[in-house]
């Protein structure tokens, strides 16, 4: 056998992909370079053939019973052991402990199904009906000490759903960056107060959700690493939401009002509110020098005498368990080494005795500092307190969905989830997408995955914790880049996004916990599908539930005509924007081409040129739309050359979209105050400030402006027509 062929073998048997369909539908070979260094990133031995296949037989060897096996409820519970051809079935005995308590056991000489192995083959045998859940089976031999273990996984056939989705509601909600909400009282930033404020007047106006950018942990030590899909942690919150005056210890610590009542601090707060853009050092230099001051209060008010607070509180770091110890232990280094060295971005740049959590410095730093780590601690049970009484305030109001929240693709290299990690990221690899149409260069977004072995080795351990995180206090997940439940394009670290491969997931399992776990969370899942979705996903998706994301301006037909949303799967959520696009005035008048010629993104002038020409036709597609469908204002003409985008075309679109099949319409605020600058521009870094331009209005100025009240009026009259 070629050197290449056992290369590729080995890599097809790992889940690598060695060929791919590219954007322009040619069919593109992986290099032999990256696939031998992505099998090294899984721990292959890639030194020679030889090795190479040797690693590979002790990856993949076929164990007696497989560390997990994932079924759905109502099919045969059939499990396959592999057994030499000696091995005598009347040796074994199983036993099943239910995740509800209760045991099972048999023979396995009585439940066996077929014995195949003269061809090679496994012997099955069933077990008998079991609810949704995690159970554990033992397979007992006799004169084994130990039995083999498998854990058992019945799940739903499809995700929950809300009644009111099932019943053919049609709802509608808004989509926000929490951090970009300005009002009269924060601190600079958006938070959890102003989320209640706006989950109120969202309810009032008709609507059943409040849309939220990702919330995962980010760097409190280093707050301009802002970005809400490079988080430090999926699995905790960012604590500059948190409402500081809300907090119960803050109205019992008469120096932390002393201090923020002072004339200094007042005009710091003025200040930052004041700017058009969230100034993330000054807001974590404002919370961060009373923060601590509040955990002061609450060591003396409550740890220290057990109040019935501290129990809460001590019961939430027992649930939180090593993943709530990492996370706090990490900030707080991080705190300790940055007070040193203004240079510690994250832990990559730690000395090395603290660049992981299993350190012995670091166990001691924990012991010596424990006052620190509980800190953050207590910081993370705030900001999940403060989340919960906003989902709490959502039922309150009766909103179908309530809260729906972001699940980043992954998390950042330097963060602490990779600074703990012991195996289940892949840390020689970063996730991102091949070259594409707009993006000839391809992305890479320097996030480490999930390794699939390990996810399988650990019984999905790693997936469900995360989904139990994220699922916590919202009626609703979207699920950034869904598509990685199928497969991820995995960069060899260093490289760039040419050089990857697809990586393919266990999907059918991955997609079989996420409806056992949106069952028990009772909450809806979003996948954002967008870009090249490959076929092989696209019933997946659609038999487990998963709304799928309509953005407007990306469902074309070939000759470049939007389709009707009318025409849309009922199974989706239709929105006019999103987060990397330019918002509906800035797509209108070109801004996001204008700015991407003066920021260099388009250095090639004829396809600059060509993207003008083809926006222009767009714009004119979306005319023609509007007009067919007879939701063309008056006064309004059908040269899209001559028509600005204003206030009366903007809510013409939006109840277009009202009007459509979608379950669930989500819109931006941002195009409600028909604004223009955008939130993120992909492909930039320092050129432009992402993840930073706040709101143009005072939230307590939207919900009554009569313009605001008109539009959603009309949108009601839309959803609740095309509900029937």
């Amino acid at each position: 056998m070629k050197d290449s062929q056992i290369l590729k073998q080995v890599a097809t048997v790992a889940g690598i992909a060695d060929s791919y369909v590219n954007a322009w539908g040619h069919s593109t070979q992986v290099s032999d370079e990256t696939l031998r260094r992505l099998l090294a990133a899984l721990e292959y031995d890639v030194r020679s053939d030889d090795a190479l296949l040797e690693s590979s037989l002790k990856h993949n060897r076929v164990e007696v019973l497989a560390d997990v096996k994932v079924v759905r409820y109502g099919e045969p519970v059939e499990i396959e052991l592999h057994l030499g051809i000696s091995a005598r079935v009347s040796d074994f005995s199983w036993r099943l402990i239910a995740e509800d308590g209760n045991v099972y056991e048999g023979w396995l000489q009585s439940q066996l199904i077929r014995d195949s192995r003269a061809e090679g083959g496994p012997l099955v045998f069933s077990l008998p009906k079991l609810e949704c859940g995690y159970h554990q089976i033992e397979l007992i031999r006799k004169r084994r000490k130990s039995p083999y273990l498998m854990t058992l996984i019945v799940a739903p056939a499809t995700c929950y759903k809300q009644q009111a989705l099932k019943d053919n509601k049609k709802i509608w909600g808004t989509s926000i960056q929490l951090y970009s909400v300005r009002t009269s009282h924060n601190w600079g930033i958006g938070d959890f107060g102003d989320l209640k404020q706006l989950v109120i007047d969202v309810a009032k106006a008709g609507g059943d959700f409040v849309g939220l950018n990702p919330i995962h942990s980010l760097f409190p030590a280093n707050p301009e690493g802002a970005s809400p899909y490079s988080p430090s942690s999926r699995r905790w919150l960012n604590l500059m939401y948190i409402d500081v005056s809300s907090v119960a210890e803050f109205a019992q610590s008469d120096v932390a009002q002393l201090l923020v009542g002072s004339s200094e601090f007042q005009q710091r707060l003025s200040d930052v509110r004041d700017t058009d853009w969230v100034n993330y050092s000054e807001v974590s230099a404002l919370k961060m020098s009373i923060l601590p001051l509040l955990y002061q209060v609450f060591v003396t008010r409550h740890l220290e005498k057990n109040t019935a607070r501290a129990k809460q509180f001590l019961q939430f770091v027992e649930d939180g368990g090593e993943s709530l110890l990492h996370q706090a232990t990490f900030d707080a280094i991080h705190a300790y080494l940055k007070q040193e060295n203004d240079d510690m971005w994250g832990w990559p740049v730690f000395p090395e005795a603290y660049r992981h959590f299993d350190n012995q410095a670091v166990q001691g730093f924990i012991d010596q500092h424990y006052d620190q780590v509980e800190l953050y601690m207590y910081l993370q049970w705030l900001a999940d307190n403060q989340l919960a009484e906003v989902h709490e305030l959502a039922n309150e109001n009766e909103m179908v969905i309530g809260l729906y929240r972001d699940l980043a693709v992954g998390v950042c290299e330097s963060g602490a989830e990779t600074w703990a990690d012991h195996g289940a990221l892949c840390q020689d690899v970063s996730i991102g997408a091949p070259p594409d149409i707009l993006g000839p260069l391809g992305q890479n977004w320097g996030l480490p995955p999930l390794n699939p072995q390990v996810l399988k080795q650990t019984a999905y351990q790693p997936f469900i914790n995360l989904l139990r995180a994220n699922m916590r206090n919202c009626g609703a997940l979207r699920i950034d880049h869904v598509l990685g439940l199928l497969r991820l394009w995995w960069i060899p670290k260093g490289e760039s996004a040419q050089q990857g491969a697809y990586m393919y997931y266990p999907v059918d399992d991955m997609m079989a916990i996420l409806a056992l776990e949106s069952h028990r969370h009772q909450c809806t899942v979003i996948g954002e599908d967008l870009g090249t979705v490959p076929e092989e996903i696209v019933d997946k998706l659609s038999t487990a539930g998963i709304h799928s994301y309509k953005v407007f301006f990306f469902e074309t037909a070939a000759d470049g005509g939007f389709y009707s949303p009318i025409h849309y799967n009922a199974q989706s959520m239709a929105a006019l924007c999103t987060h990397d696009m330019p918002t509906l005035r800035g797509f209108w008048h070109c801004d996001d081409l204008k700015m991407g010629k003066k920021l260099g993104l388009y250095p090639d002038a004829d396809q600059l040129t060509q993207l003008f020409n083809s926006r222009a036709q767009s714009k004119q597609n979306i005319l023609n739309s509007l007009n067919w469908h007879g939701n063309l204002p008056d006064g309004i003409g059908l040269d899209a050359a001559y028509v600005p985008m204003d206030r009366i075309l903007s809510e013409a679109l939006q109840v277009h979209l009202a009007s459509g099949a979608s379950a669930l319409l989500s819109l931006q605020l941002e195009d409600w105050l028909e604004m223009d600058k955008p939130v993120n521009i992909p492909g930039t870094v320092n050129e432009y400030p992402n993840w930073r331009r706040k709101l143009s209005v005072n939230l307590d100025d939207i919900f009554t402006r009569q313009t605001i009240k008109d539009l959603t009026t009309r949108l009601n009259q839309a959803r609740e027509k095309v509900s029937h």
